[in-house]
Order: C-alpha cells, then sequence, then structure tokens
C-alpha cells in the first residue's frame, strides 16, 4: 500500500530511479552497443535512454515554470532545465539524471522535511474527533459531531477526545489537556467542573453535558487557527523566491564564463549542475513550518508565517493589566484586626455572611476561608443593604460587612475606621467588619498580579525588547502600582479601548506587541503589529483579533513566543544563506575544470541535503529562548542534581525540554 502511493504521489522519482537501474543494467551488459550516430558521434544504447529521459523530464519541468511565470512567480527551475539540456548536450547524461533525481526528489524531501516540521500542527488537526455518543436514557447513540446541540448528554469513553466544550456530570476524571495548554500531567476535574474540547479521557468512562456545539468549541477553535497556520506562507520565504532571479541571472553568467575561458561547453555543465539551489526555496518554508509546530507544542497557537517573523522583530511590548499581567480576579492580601478579634475570626464571620452575596469581593472573601480550612458557620436572618453591604446573626452574634460608610454608621466607634484605612496598601479594596455595633478590622482584597508576569517582563528585555507598557482602564493609582511592582515604567491608566489603540499607533518603537484577553482588548490587538490573546481564560473577539493566541493562562508564553520567532528567524536565514553560499562554493570548484559534472551533480545533493536539516533546527529551542515556566523546577533539580564542571552542566540543564 506504501509503495503504491508513493508511486502515485512521486512517480517522477520512481521513473528516475528505475531509468537508472535500467541504465546501469544496459551498461554491464551491453557496453559498447551503439544505437546510431549523431553529427559523427556514436550514441549508444544507454546514452539514448538516459538522454532521453532527461529531456522529457526537463520538458516537464519547463511547462510547470512556464505556468509559474504565468502567475507571476519566477523559480529557478530554469537552471536545472539549462543544467539537464547542458549535461545531455555534452554528453554527461548520468548527472542530467542527477539532476532530475534532485529535482523530482527535492520535492519529495520537501514534503517530508515539512510533515515533519508541521507535526505537531497537523498532530491537531488529525485528533479533532468527527463522532460523539449520545446517551438519551439507556440508550446510547453514536452521531457525527456536527450533531451535538447544547443540552446533549455525552458517554466519553476512555481514552476518547471531548468533542465539545462541557460540563462533568461525572464524580471526578483525570483529562490530559497538554494537546490544548501544554500542561504535562493530567488534570483532575471534579463534578460540575467545565471541560474543554479537544482534552483526552483517562482509563475511565465519563458523562458530561455539552455547553456548546462543535463549531464553537473551543478545540474548534483551535483547529480553525492550526488549519490556517498550515497554509499561511512567510514574508521571508517570498524573499527566498525574490532571491531566485538574481541568482539565476549570476549562475548563468558564472556558466558562460567559465565556457569562455576554457572554450568548452562542458565546463559551463559542470558549473550549472551545482548552481540549482532547491534549499533556497524548500528551506524558508520548513523552518517556519517548524517554528510554527514547536509553538504549538508549547500551547502557542501562531497564525501564519509572516507572525513567526514579526515577533522576531519585536522592539515594545504593551500589556493589559486585568487578566493579563494580573489574575483577574480580586485576592484577600491582608487582614487588619481591631477590638480584641482575630484574623481568622474576623474571616470567618464575614464568610458566614458573604456566602449570600454573588459579589466578586464576597467570593474571594468565601474563597479565602475555604483555602485556609476555617470551618465558616452558617448565618441567619441575612439581608443586604443596597450597594453598601451583608448583615446577618452568625453563631447569636450581629457582623457587618460592607463599605466603610455604612459600617461607620452601625459601628459605635467610627474613628477607628478612618485609622484603619489610612494605613493600607494604594490600590486594595476593602471590606469592613462590625460585630454586635463593634468595629473589629478590614479586609483588603486585591488583584493579584501573576508569580510569571514579572518573569516575563525581564525575559523580554533580554530579548532586546527595548520598551515595555502597561495599558489599562483601571484607576492611576492601581495601575502605576502594578506596574512598580513588575518593573514596568511607562504605565497608562484610565484608558478606554480607543485609546489603547491611539497607544499602540502613537508608539515611538515599533513593532508593537500587545497582549490582552478581554473583549475592549479585540481592537487594541487587530491595531498592533502583533496581537496576543491569552486564549483559554479570555473572549472569543480577542481570539479572533489577535495573530498569536496562548492556550495556557499564562503570560509568559508571550516572551516565548518572542524567542521561539527570533529563533526560527534565524535558522531560516541561516539555511538560505548556506544553500546560496555552498552553490557558490561548488560553482567556483567547476569553475577550475577539477569536478566532473556528475560529482557536482552529486554534491548539490548534499547541499540540499544539509539545508533542509539545518532549517530543521528550529523545531529545537534556541540557547537564548525563555524556558517555559513548568520546566523551571525540572532545570533547578537539574542544577542540584547534575555532576558535571559548571560550564558543562548548565548547558546540559538548559537544554532540558
Amino acid at each position: 500500500m506504501d509503495t503504491q502511493r508513493t508511486v502515485t504521489r512521486y512517480p517522477w522519482v520512481v521513473a528516475t530511479l528505475a531509468v537508472g537501474v535500467v541504465g546501469l543494467i544496459l551498461a554491464f551488459a551491453l557496453p559498447r552497443y551503439v544505437l546510431f550516430q549523431l553529427g559523427g558521434v556514436e550514441v549508444t544504447l544507454v546514452q539514448a535512454l538516459v538522454s532521453t529521459f532527461a529531456l522529457i523530464v526537463a520538458a516537464d519541468q519547463f511547462r510547470d515554470m512556464v505556468e509559474d511565470l504565468r502567475r507571476g512567480a519566477w523559480g529557478i527551475d530554469i537552471l536545472a532545465i539549462v543544467a539537464i539540456c547542458a549535461t545531455v548536450l555534452v554528453g554527461e547524461y548520468w548527472a542530467a539524471l542527477v539532476v532530475c533525481l534532485m529535482l523530482s526528489g527535492g520535492e519529495a524531501l520537501e514534503d517530508f522535511a515539512s510533515a515533519r516540521a508541521r507535526s505537531e500542527l497537523t498532530g491537531v488537526l488529525e485528533r479533532a474527533p468527527s463522532l460523539a455518543h449520545r446517551v438519551d436514557g439507556d440508550t446510547v447513540t453514536t452521531i457525527p459531531v456536527t450533531e451535538v446541540r447544547v443540552g446533549d448528554i455525552l458517554l466519553i469513553r476512555p481514552s476518547e477526545i471531548l468533542p465539545v466544550d462541557a460540563e462533568l456530570m461525572t464524580e471526578r476524571a483525570a483529562l490530559d489537556e497538554s494537546s490544548l495548554t501544554g500542561e504535562s500531567l493530567p488534570v483532575t476535574h471534579t463534578r460540575g467542573d467545565e471541560v474543554m474540547s479537544g482534552s483526552l479521557n483517562g482509563s475511565s468512562a465519563i458523562h458530561v453535558r455539552a455547553l456548546s456545539d462543535a463549531a464553537n468549541s473551543r478545540y474548534q477553535q483551535i483547529v480553525s487557527l492550526v488549519a490556517e497556520a498550515a497554509e499561511s506562507r512567510s514574508p521571508m520565504v517570498r524573499l527566498a523566491d525574490r532571491i531566485a532571479l538574481p541568482f539565476t541571472l549570476f549562475s548563468l553568467a558564472v556558466a558562460g564564463l567559465g565556457w569562455y575561458l576554457a572554450g568548452d561547453p562542458l565546463r559551463a555543465a559542470q558549473i550549472l549542475v551545482v548552481a540549482t539551489p532547491c534549499p533556497l526555496l524548500i528551506a524558508a518554508p520548513v523552518a517556519f513550518m517548524a517554528g510554527m509546530s514547536r509553538a504549538a507544542r508549547a500551547g502557542i497557537i501562531v497564525k501564519d508565517g509572516g507572525t513567526i517573523e514579526r515577533l522576531s522583530r519585536i522592539e515594545t511590548a504593551a500589556f493589559d493589566k486585568t487578566g493579563t499581567l494580573t489574575r483577574g480576579a480580586p485576592e484577600v492580601v491582608d487582614i487588619t484586626v481591631a477590638n480584641g478579634f482575630s484574623a481568622d475570626e474576623i474571616l470567618q464571620h464575614a464568610a458566614a455572611v458573604e456566602e449570600y452575596s454573588t459579589h466578586p469581593l464576597a467570593r474571594a472573601i468565601v474563597a479565602a476561608a475555604q483555602t485556609k480550612g476555617l470551618s465558616v458557620p452558617a448565618a441567619s436572618d441575612v439581608t443586604e443593604a443596597v450597594a453598601a453591604g451583608f448583615e446577618g446573626i452568625v453563631n447569636g452574634r450581629k457582623v457587618a460587612v460592607g463599605k466603610q460608610s455604612w459600617i461607620a454608621d452601625i459601628v459605635t466607634d467610627p474613628s477607628a475606621i478612618e485609622g484603619m484605612r489610612r494605613g493600607q496598601k494604594a490600590g486594595t479594596s476593602l471590606v469592613h467588619v462590625a460585630i454586635d455595633g463593634r468595629y473589629v478590622g478590614v479586609i483588603a482584597l486585591a488583584d493579584q498580579y501573576r508569580p510569571e508576569a514579572a518573569r516575563t517582563i525581564a525575559e523580554l528585555g533580554r530579548l532586546g525588547v527595548g520598551r515595555v507598557m502597561m495599558l489599562s482602564g483601571d484607576t492611576p493609582a492601581t495601575a502605576k502600582l502594578v506596574g512598580k511592582e513588575l518593573g514596568i515604567d511607562d504605565v497608562r491608566a484610565g484608558l478606554l479601548p480607543e485609546d489603547k489603540v491611539g497607544a499602540i499607533n502613537d508608539a515611538s518603537i515599533k513593532p508593537v506587541m500587545m497582549v490582552g484577553d478581554g473583549v475592549n482588548d479585540a481592537p487594541v490587538l487587530a491595531a498592533a503589529d502583533v496581537g496576543v490573546a491569552m486564549g483559554l481564560t479570555g473572549s472569543a473577539a480577542a481570539a479572533d483579533s489577535a495573530d498569536v493566541v496562548l492556550m495556557k493562562d499564562d503570560v509568559h508564553r508571550a516572551a516565548v513566543a518572542v524567542g521561539v520567532g527570533q529563533h526560527t528567524t534565524r535558522v531560516a536565514l541561516q539555511a538560505i544563506g548556506i544553500g546560496v553560499a555552498l552553490s557558490v562554493i561548488l560553482m567556483g570548484i567547476a569553475f577550475t575544470g577539477v569536478m566532473p559534472a556528475i560529482v557536482g551533480a552529486g554534491a548539490q545533493e548534499l547541499v540540499d541535503l544539509v539545508c533542509i536539516l539545518w532549517a530543521l533546527r528550529a523545531m529545537k529551542p534556541g540557547r537564548h529562548e525563555p524556558a517555559l515556566t513548568e520546566n523551571l523546577d525540572v532545570r533547578k533539580e537539574c542544577f542540584a542534581t547534575c555532576t558535571l564542571p559548571a560550564r558543562d552542566a548548565k548547558e546540559c540543564c538548559l537544554a532540558t525540554p
């Protein structure tokens, strides 16, 4: 089956090899068999067979070249066509056959290299589920995934992929989310959790309730992004196309000069067979596809090859604050006590009342009590003071939780509140607590910045991004506090979406990368040279407007994306340079006449292979790329246990994937 597919897909490769085998047999069996004479020159059976086949290949390539020219694309196939014709005319027919193999085999080699380079991207496409198991009472029906509707109950068997975003109905499930987020370990979910389409189920069957249809599921959005990425072309690839014209003219000029100086057309043929740098056109697309594939493996979807190149040139990075540099949800950061109450007592009583509220600050207080393992007592007679707070009875005590002005009207010692407020850190939200009419303390909450945020800023600086901005709609005091803690000097607060777009357009140092997550970030992500969206936690609008989508809730991957762009572009340029340089060196050797045409043709095959292998280096991290956040502990352990000398240990551990 594989042989049939090879013959069908690469007929010229098979035909070239077959002609080569038959030619060798005839060369040994009938070495002196003369078929006819042409211009006084004897033409053997082997020469006629191989030369005729080579000219047929040249004619086929000429037809393709004409079609390319009609589309406005200039290729370097003309060099190969001229080389085939020249070697046939001077009697170097075996060299002509090698050039034919290079041309036909180049396509197969490019396909193999591209498949290897895009393995992670195509893996995402191939894993997309096509069927789902819908549960209706005691009946399970297998249906196309396109027929799944919101609310359907689905059975997910062991090792199956979730076809749509859903709510877990089984008590517990361990899901492999590595293809979505890069998280290497299975993630445990409990009943009621939202589980992502594209996750791989563990060893036990589970039931889920569909929260979306297939077309609107997260995994389908990823598949669409990946499909778009797989078909993209980078400006660097088009640059390689443009190099083809001057290189072709240069090669023909050198061949003509060699013929003139040597007085022998054989010299021109020797030069032309080494002047067909297929890697000039193959290496760049392979490198960019490899870079996009590796980014996908790290949970970073890059929509096209042009974005990879722009990432390599980023000079300014701009970040949204809430949900991007910060977690986007308030957390309890401090509890200040008064009148002899402990912090745990205040948190317990406040959580008991706040359980009746849906306000984000209330949810954060309840979560803090649960995280500390405190037993939250039940509250009774809970009432709400609209836009002010809640009060109720907890363990026989009257507890009030809310704004300063409201609590001040309740307590007998309101003067204590003002002094407590002045001692709080800027940028925090304060929830005051009173018990039985006495002021007992204040709970300070803040939107904490992500632990990886500071490292992200530092890594961008190390990668050569000279300017970092924070664009926030929050108050100046809060925004400047976060900026100061993260080391960002250019902080702009109180901005509307259109203000953020203006800030990006007016940036003095470009290109600009913008990282954001919300619906209001969609315009600025589209306006930036490279828009980066926090895909899983952010809005669909942000992801649609962005050029890069981070599939894990980790802003540090923005710095990783810049590193991948720099490394990939560097490798692509190196591969193009190697292809051209080696071809020019071989042309110089052939110019002297010391390299037979068939040896030169074989050497050019090696040049192709070297350049493509070099381009595939983009699949591996560069030495200066930031490491993924979850790999830091692995590297630290490596340094701690490595017995190599310091310099060797550093190089070894930095190579830890």
